[in-house]
């Protein structure tokens, strides 16, 4: 069950950094890619049986 509450969360994150907003492209791919390589390890982990 935690694990799925993580992805729905990290996926809520990744849509919550996207620049949508002027003032927010400047900031380029750091909180979108940040929060990309969280989620894919995450799944990683999930699919393997860590988590």
């Amino acid at each position: 069950m935690l694990p799925l509450i993580l992805v729905i969360v990290l996926v809520v994150l990744a849509l919550a950094v996207l620049p949508l907003f002027p003032y927010s492209r400047g900031w380029g791919y750091f909180p979108g890619g940040t929060i990309f390589v969280i989620l894919v390890v995450l799944l990683i982990l999930w699919l393997i049986g860590v988590v």
